[in-house]
């Protein structure tokens, strides 16, 4: 997210990834492997990509996030809106005010009555939004998951944050130092059906299963679904449940905030080690108060540029969405497609005490 492209390896230790800002999607049951090759996904790739053709002036994009009022993800929509007047595009961002599975669907229903170009959704379930998705794709309009993904039938690109299992295992790995490798932990998370917040939460259990973490435990995963109460609560809940408890992971913007502010006020400061994803707007005050030594995160804004840019490329019939495609990406220079239409951004920034203030977002 944001200032999130540095290279030096303690920056690739650290991951982050709120969450928070993805989109939900349509369901896919009902559909069989048989029928994912003859729809319009498949039909899309098999026409060829045009590296030379001139992006299309006057695209419409819609930004789909996880839930409207989400502020990792409006940081994330208004970079992509801003992309697209770069290339004579219009964006807008639409959404639901909370984040449950199938709270996006009636709004991809609407943008494909209104013709968009392209939707970028950020999915809060990688199945709910399935159905709708490809219908918009059947009416070649183009689909493109970014921060949390949908099944990949169900839309052309995915514009990844991050690799998955760098962040997942890199937040095991931060954590285990804070805590000298011994005693119990806990996950706070989103929603228990968002894409990328499983997909991390898998390489941390699997991470975990090396000798390394011999002496560490994983107690529970809780859910705050992305909402800054209930975050709160759940964070009060497992302190209180768990006295051992040396740490927690919350790879959620919310959760983490949500997490340092319970923590700040309370006997816990100084005794807990809450390490995530988060962006320096909302943690600023925790690093300074040592409640938290240090999080991480990409930059939010260079995502919203690539997907604006990506999808203006896909409906601009630069790429199809093939592993191998090229196409450039403005200021971010040329991109690369990968396995499954992956496109990813780069490693995140640990943020801490001493660059903290070079950050504003």
């Amino acid at each position: 997210m944001r200032p999130h492209t540095r290279t030096a390896p303690r920056l690739l230790a650290a991951t982050a990834s709120v969450c928070a800002l993805s989109v939900a999607l349509a369901g896919c049951s009902g559909t069989t492997k048989d029928d994912a090759k003859d729809d319009a996904k498949s039909a899309a790739q098999d026409t060829e990509a045009d590296p030379d053709a001139p992006l299309k002036k006057g695209l419409k994009l819609a930004f789909l996030p996880k839930q409207i009022n989400n502020p990792y993800e409006k940081i994330v929509d208004e970079a992509g809106i801003e992309a697209a007047k770069e290339y004579g595009g219009v964006g807008k961002e639409v959404g639901p005010s909370d984040a449950k599975a199938s709270s996006q669907v009636s709004y991809i229903n609407t943008l494909v009555q209104q013709r968009q170009d392209a939707i970028l959704i950020a999915a809060n379930d990688p199945n709910a939004v399935c159905g709708p998705l490809k219908q918009a794709m059947k009416q070649d309009i183009k689909v493109v998951a970014y921060d949390s993904d949908t099944s990949p039938d169900c839309r052309q690109l995915f514009i990844n944050q991050a690799s998955s299992e760098e962040i997942g295992r890199s937040l095991v790995q931060h954590l285990a130092e804070q805590i000298g490798h011994k005693g119990q932990i806990a996950i706070l998370s989103a929603t228990q059906n968002a894409t990328n917040q499983n997909t991390w939460i898998e390489f941390m259990k699997d991470e975990l299963k090396k000798p390394a973490y011999k002496d560490m435990e994983l107690v529970k995963t809780a859910y705050g679904d992305d909402d800054d109460q209930k975050s709160f609560q759940e964070t009060q809940g497992l302190l209180k449940a768990y006295p051992k408890l040396k740490g927690i992971i919350s790879p959620t913007t919310v959760g983490i905030a949500a997490a340092a502010r319970y923590i700040s006020g309370s006997s816990y400061k100084g005794k807990i080690v809450l390490n995530g994803l988060g962006t320096p707007n909302q943690m600023r005050k925790y690093v300074k108060d040592d409640t938290v030594e240090q999080f991480s995160l990409w930059d939010p804004k260079k995502l919203g540029y690539l997907g604006s840019y990506a999808a203006a490329a896909l409906a601009s019939g630069q790429i199809t969405g093939k592993e191998g495609e090229k196409f450039k990406a403005g200021k971010l220079g040329e991109r690369t497609v990968g396995k499954n239409g992956e496109i990813i951004l780069g490693p995140p920034t640990v943020f801490d005490k001493k660059n903290i203030d070079d950050f504003d977002f």
